[in-house]
């Protein structure tokens, strides 16, 4: 199979085409020709004058569903829904039925991806049943092909398995993917504790316990040596936090979500359900320090967070709705209303992720096709016809977007919106 791409911008810091303008012939999965302009038949032709090329995005972390919860999500569908977003590669959480535990459950999403337009790449389960009490077998799984390990959703609450683990994956330059929460603190808190929790009358969950684990998380790293990524940060202390280790060397890197990007704890005084998240939506000044944090680099991704829940889980009281959001469809036209320049999104959903995670990828003749084609100028408002997941908890919907992605190319998968 064919597949030409007309006149693209190529934005690839890797790429010795860097910002410039060509044609990329793409045969059988492999980038055969980079020239200013390619005369020959193609099965798939794509104008993209006026619009960007880069190296596909990537997603470190979407809840996981397949297997066991296919009717919220199933493999086909979040690939879609990736696609769609112009992600490439989609990170998945462990927490399906059964977890993703073994080299087994690893072996059937990978194998299953080679099929779809998205590879998703499994998180294996650090500890066993995903219940923070014994470690699994991780080496098998990174064997197999996990791209990190964490519990997904529940945190490690233990310290002193946490150093266990950190110790574990050392030996094979593994990354541990954890969110900050401490959950014996508020453990039933619904959003951020503060003056519009008690204003709306809900439980309120303190910055305390995102603050305690990253705290922990960072001295643990510091103290075994080993990589740890803190995904779903979302205050403005953590950052802080961050910035100073890194700064003395602790191998930290870490991801907010495009939604802790565009919201605040005041959109929540209508009770809307697709904005009861974990970590909570924080303060405005926690939300700033957030973009500033992707524009200095402290905050090394954007993650989507993508996380699927049935109707019932949303269509119910605030305090019995499931956690989480929809996002992967949306993430690139969010972002390009909060601020921030076309590079410093690709650093965040590009060049980063695949830095930190070995994802190697360079628009080059004779390199495998790894692309997303988009446009920085289009406009409009996200509505339930941008949403390609089987659920339908879109936070998104209304708002308002500037850019979108046009098309994906992995490999001999071509997936044009």
């Amino acid at each position: 199979m064919k597949i030409l791409v007309r006149q693209a911008l190529i934005k690839d810091n890797n790429s010795s085409h860097n910002n410039t303008v060509k044609d990329i012939l793409v045969t059988d999965g492999i980038i055969t020709d980079i020239s200013s302009s390619i005369d020959v038949k193609a099965d798939q032709v794509l104008d993209a004058n006026g619009k960007m090329i880069s190296p596909g995005w990537v997603d470190v972390f979407a809840v996981g569903t397949d297997p066991g919860y296919e009717f919220k999500d199933d493999l086909q569908s979040l690939a879609n829904a990736a696609a769609d977003g112009g992600f490439t590669h989609v990170f998945s959480s462990p927490n399906t039925n059964p977890i993703v535990q073994s080299k087994t459950g690893v072996e059937y999403i990978v194998s299953a991806s080679k099929s779809l337009p998205c590879q998703i790449h499994p998180i294996g389960a650090l500890t066993k049943h995903t219940d923070g009490k014994e470690l699994t077998e991780m080496y098998d799984m990174h064997a197999s092909g996990a791209i990190g390990f964490g519990d997904g959703t529940k945190s490690v609450q233990s310290a002193g398995l946490l150093i266990k683990a950190l110790q574990y994956v050392s030996a094979f330059n593994g990354v541990i993917i954890q969110i900050p929460d401490d959950q014996s603190v508020a453990p039933h808190g619904q959003m951020n504790e503060g003056i519009i929790s008690t204003q709306i009358g809900l439980p309120g969950k303190p910055a305390l316990a995102e603050e305690i684990m990253v705290a922990r998380d960072l001295a643990l790293a510091n103290y075994t040596q080993s990589r740890i990524h803190i995904t779903g940060v979302s205050l403005a202390s953590s950052v802080a936090m961050i910035k100073k280790a890194k700064k003395e060397g602790v191998l930290v890197t870490c991801s907010t979500t495009v939604h802790h990007l565009l919201f605040t704890e005041n959109d929540l005084v209508g009770y809307n359900t697709n904005l009861k998240v974990n970590p909570p939506l924080r303060t405005e000044k926690d939300r700033k320090a957030l973009i500033q944090g992707v524009k200095d680099g402290t905050i090394d991704c954007v993650s989507a967070h993508h996380t699927p829940q049935n109707k019932d889980a949303k269509i119910c009281e605030f305090e019995y709705a499931g956690y989480g959001t929809l996002g992967l469809e949306a993430t690139f036209g969010l972002l390009g209303t909060t601020g921030l320049t076309i590079d410093e999104i690709l650093q965040s959903i590009c060049i980063q992720p695949r830095k930190i995670f070995q994802l190697h990828s360079s628009i080059e003749k004779n390199h495998p096709a790894d692309l997303t084609i988009f446009d920085t100028e289009s406009v409009g408002t996200y509505t339930t016809d941008h949403i390609k997941s089987k659920s339908a908890n879109a936070a998104f919907v209304g708002k308002e977007y500037k850019g979108s992605a046009i098309a994906t190319v992995l490999h001999a998968h071509y997936y044009k919106k």
